[in-house]
């Protein structure tokens, strides 16, 4: 049986393989599900990988996280915009 930071970075794993099959399949993908979703994924995946240290995934997480961010605040300025 796996250890925690294991199972909690296949849980991560899922949550962004999800919302590439949701970009994907979606031909208007709500941009808070998208990214929200990257997001949560990059911060299980970034658990995992303090517990078992794997640098360049830490650091691909990171920008993962970032542009998430950076998604979701774009998404937020455009519905303000539209109000």
């Amino acid at each position: 049986m796996s250890d925690w930071a294991t199972l909690v970075g296949f849980a991560g794993m899922a949550c962004i393989i999800g919302a590439y099959a949701y970009l994907t399949w979606n031909n208007a993908p709500n941009p808070f599900v998208l990214h929200g979703t990257n997001l949560t994924g990059a911060a299980l995946l970034t658990v995992s990988l303090l517990v078992h240290t794997n640098w360049p995934s830490l650091v691909l997480e990171g920008f993962w996280a970032a542009i998430a961010l950076w998604g979701i605040t774009k998404a937020v300025r455009e519905r303000r915009s539209e109000r």
